[in-house]
């Protein structure tokens, strides 16, 4: 965090405050105002000492100010860290700013900015009973010639911006709004199956966008994002809509992160946003000779690779297309199988076929067939909660992590499912679950908090499958980008795929860097040792919330990677049940 440089008047200093009552004087009035943005700029609060280094104010001066925030209800002391954290009422006014919230007036910047970088319209929805109701526009040259602009409706279940904001809702909410509204068939693409739609508001939300295509108006398709309260709430939607031959699907996934960015500028949400798509440049230098891209692809959120040695085949998904790929690593191809949610991982089964997760369940599937099984539902009470990555110890026990697919904070758990079917809560609180894998010697677990930059290690008994002693094998800077999924090699080095930070980092069983090999996409996701001799590398990516320019720099985002690592990893096991 930049120091908040505060000039101080040394005529003031003898001024400020008295016995901790008011603070006169505007400089004064300045300073609180810094001292309450260097605190609000760090989520654990910060402690006196650091604001001390933050303001760069003298003591005295610093400790009366923040006795004054504190008395005036601004700022916090927490005694059990020592730190100070914003208060009530700063909340309170936060409510009173959003009662008078003017969406047209706060959008109406976004919306031409969106017109004349996309050059189609943009439109703005709120909802409206159970319809959509378009509040503004902004149209292009050749406007589309629609009935419903400005003051029109819409279906909710079928247009862009209606189910951006059904995706938002609360699940209660949503089902309550669907139950009340006819999901009528407009054209032959409008979804009308209750469980259908509910899948895909699930998918809208985990991508941070609804896209329609020819489901309102054949011919026509529209991506739209929500425009979001304090309280995480959708008070409306906006959307760029035009002929269907103008924006096909990839045009629509492309302008996705564009139609994210303008809700949460109107909202005026700029820090979540700035943090959450943060990429740091491209690291200077020429590409690696020993990286090749061995599949090429445009994989939304590649995940969850798995090596199979008995067929030489490289097994991922795509958790938002959703999709498994099955990948030949030599010929640098792929197919393709769609299913219906979220998938976080796939792993082959002793018995044939595969163990996957799908949303909060862990399914049984059979690539041939397309058979999709229940083996359990560990989530039923956490709706709003998904599988994210998996794997299985060398007993054959399936090792899975969630989180909240709107990514709320400490929700996610980690499960353990045994063979013979039974499931184990293992330990709670994660934000995003990510990454996990066992030593070589199986004593020690290693599992992935990626929202909170840190992988874990805790003790590990492979006879029994039980885990102790959750410690911080690493807590990864947010300048290296976040820790992502992750292998461990026959040395029981550790390699960790660095969402936004361009590379995958190894690590030694101390958790000290050992290498760094970059990358040439941002957004690397997972990795996995496999090959014919077990010494390569392969990493998935992802191309998710990329802006156009990104992409431009990092056009193979989504693709396969292999490294010649020279060192052997170890064969990932089956799921023995």
């Amino acid at each position: 965090m930049s120091k908040v440089q505060l000039s101080i008047d040394t005529a003031e200093r003898d001024t400020v405050g008295g016995e901790g009552h008011g603070v006169p004087g505007v400089q004064a009035l300045t300073r609180g105002i810094q001292i309450v943005e260097a605190v609000s700029a760090e989520p654990r609060g910060l402690r006196f000492t650091q604001l001390l280094d933050e303001t760069q104010l003298p003591k005295g001066t610093l400790h009366r100010l923040l006795q004054a925030l504190v008395d005036e209800r601004l700022l916090a002391f927490d005694s059990r860290d020592q730190v100070y954290r914003l208060a009530p009422r700063l909340f309170q006014w936060a409510h009173k700013v959003w009662d008078n919230f003017d969406l047209r007036g706060a959008a109406e910047p976004e919306l031409e900015r969106l017109r004349d970088m996309t050059g189609e319209a943009i439109r703005l929805g709120v909802l409206d009973g159970s319809m959509v109701l378009y509040i503004d526009q902004r149209e292009v040259p050749q406007p589309l010639r629609l009935n419903n602009g400005v003051g029109g409706r819409a279906a909710p279940h079928a247009s862009g911006i209606g189910k951006a904001i059904l995706a938002h809702l609360s699940l209660e909410k949503r089902r309550a709004l669907l139950a009340d509204i006819e999901l009528e068939r407009l054209t032959p693409n409008t979804i009308i199956d209750v469980e259908e739609l509910q899948r895909q508001l699930d998918l809208t939300k985990a991508r941070g966008y609804a896209v329609s295509v020819d489901e309102q108006n054949t011919g026509i398709s529209s991506v739209a994002a929500p425009v979001l309260n304090h309280r995480g709430e959708p008070i409306g939607a906006i959307g760029i809509i035009g002929p269907s031959f103008r924006l096909p699907v990839d045009r629509l996934h492309a302008f996705g992160r564009d139609v994210i960015e303008a809700a949460r500028r109107t909202s005026g949400n700029f820090g979540e946003f700035a943090m959450s798509l943060a990429v740091k440049p491209r690291p200077l230098g020429p590409d690696r000779s020993d990286v090749r891209c061995v599949i090429p692809a445009s994989t939304f959120l590649g995940e969850g690779p798995h090596w199979s040695a008995r067929e030489n085949k490289l097994y991922f998904v795509d958790i938002l297309a959703p999709a498994v790929y099955t990948g030949d690593t030599v010929k640098g191809t792929y197919t393709t199988m769609q299913v219906p949610e979220l998938i976080g991982f796939v792993i082959p089964r002793k018995r044939g076929g595969f163990v996957a997760a799908m949303h909060g369940e862990i399914r049984g599937l059979d690539l041939t067939s397309g058979e999709i099984t229940t083996l359990s539902r560990p989530e039923a009470d956490r709706p709003g909660n998904r599988f994210n990555d998996g794997k299985c110890d060398r007993a054959g026990r399936l090792w899975a992590g969630t989180l909240a697919i709107d990514t709320s904070p400490d929700q996610g758990r980690l499960w353990r499912l045994d063979p013979d079917g039974r499931t184990h809560e293992m330990d709670r609180g994660f934000h995003v679950s990510n990454g996990l894998g066992w030593s070589p010697d199986d004593k020690t677990f290693y599992f992935t908090d990626t929202a909170k930059q840190t992988i874990y290690a805790y003790d590990f008994d492979l006879e029994t499958g039980a885990i102790a002693n959750r410690r911080i094998f690493v807590a990864v800077p947010e300048a290296e980008g976040k820790p992502d999924g992750l292998t461990v090699d026959a040395q029981g080095f550790v390699w960790s795929a660095h969402w936004d930070g361009w590379c995958v980092t190894r690590y030694d069983p101390d958790g000290k860097v050992e290498r760094v090999i970059n990358l040439p996409v941002p957004r690397p996701t997972s990795c996995v040792f496999g090959g014919p001799d077990m010494q390569t590398l392969f990493v998935t990516s992802a191309r998710i919330r990329l802006s156009a320019a990104q992409l431009a720099d990092a056009p193979l985002s989504g693709s396969v990677f292999a490294i010649d690592t020279g060192i052997r990893g170890l064969q990932d096991p089956m799921f023995g049940g």
